[in-house]
């Protein structure tokens, strides 16, 4: 099986700094939710895709997240997450990690048969969907069952959860994290609960794990790092992605803590004006960054009207002022 290789190597352990070991947990890692760009007539752009790509990474990504809800994963076909995972594993070249949802299927063997697929095209880890392994409403213990099953069928492939809201959000509990951490598999968790004092009970739980804890919620991110977390996963990140890695870099430097604190107000009043119609005016921003994408998307129900641009303009504006009053 061809999973990645940087296990051992710095990179890949900036993404574990949950870890015991003092140098990894000092590095904290921006991990984009990568955008999959189209072609006019619908087609995944494979060379758009590079090119973002390589924005992220000259952007400050340490790390990507390929295959996940702003990929559009539900709207792909299984050949395309293959070979959209791929590409983004291909063109990193082993320079960061990767990771990618792999948890597809009805059944447990067709999730571990998915999982194992996503595992060969070379990404770090795979990512299960905390919702694909009960329906709403269901137990903890139906979780684990199902997971139990599901694991015992996918080796030793190392894996990662993600609360995604679709097909409905579930929040992964203390009982169940401590399953999965238990089975010493769980590398890497992207957490959407957006609740502080839930993160800071995860966090308490995965402490000398190698499990690394990435916030996807912008008004809780400094937070997150100062308490343990490995790094940010968030939306936002297909806007302004420099600004999120700086929070990453700076959260924790007691010389520029009056800078981060201005910053996380600032973000956290940013996302919710700038974020509605999020497949398509997270292209249009990235557009004001040469990045040239096609402002289409398969799972956008509604264009992009004159006022969301309007408001995109705006915004675009004042993160160029926030970069130059801290040197981004």
């Amino acid at each position: 099986m061809a999973l990645g290789t940087l296990a051992g190597l710095t990179p890949w352990n900036s993404l574990l700094a949950n870890t015991p070991i003092e140098a990894k947990a000092m590095q904290k890692a921006f991990v984009p939710v990568m955008l999959t760009p189209y072609k006019a007539d619908m087609s995944v752009d494979y060379k758009g895709l590079k090119k973002l790509t390589d924005y992220y990474l000259e952007s400050g990504a340490r790390g990507l997240f390929a295959n996940c809800l702003s990929s559009e994963m539900y709207d792909l076909s299984p050949e395309e997450r293959l070979k959209v995972t791929k590409t983004v594993v291909k063109k990193v070249n082993g320079e960061f990690p990767v990771v990618a949802t792999g948890s597809f299927g009805n059944t447990a063997q067709e999730k571990a048969d998915f999982t194992k697929k996503i595992a060969d095209t070379g990404v770090d880890a795979v990512i299960m969907i905390t919702s694909h392994f009960a329906e709403k409403g269901e137990s903890d213990a139906v979780v684990i069952k199902n997971l139990e099953e599901y694991l015992s069928l996918t080796g030793d492939i190392p894996l990662g959860t993600y609360e995604c809201p679709t097909p409905y959000k579930r929040i992964l509990s203390q009982k169940v994290l401590k399953f999965l951490l238990d089975s010493d598999r769980l590398v890497y968790h992207k957490d959407t609960s957006e609740d502080i004092d839930n993160i800071k009970e995860k966090l308490k739980t995965a402490k000398g794990t190698k499990m690394g804890f990435y916030n996807a919620h912008m008004g809780s991110a400094v937070a997150s790092l100062r308490n343990g977390g490995a790094g940010l996963s968030p939306i936002a990140g297909n806007y302004y992605p420099e600004v999120i890695a700086w929070i990453c870099d700076n959260a924790g430097d007691s010389g520029k803590k009056e800078q981060v604190d201005w910053l996380q107000d600032k973000v956290r009043d940013m996302e919710r004006r700038i974020t509605a119609n999020y497949m398509l005016s997270s292209r249009y921003y990235l557009n004001k960054e040469g990045l040239g994408l096609e402002i289409v998307s398969r799972r956008a129900k509604n264009p992009l009207t004159a006022d969301q641009q309007a408001v995109v303009d705006k915004c675009y504006a004042e993160v160029q002022g926030w970069k130059q009053k801290l040197s981004i």
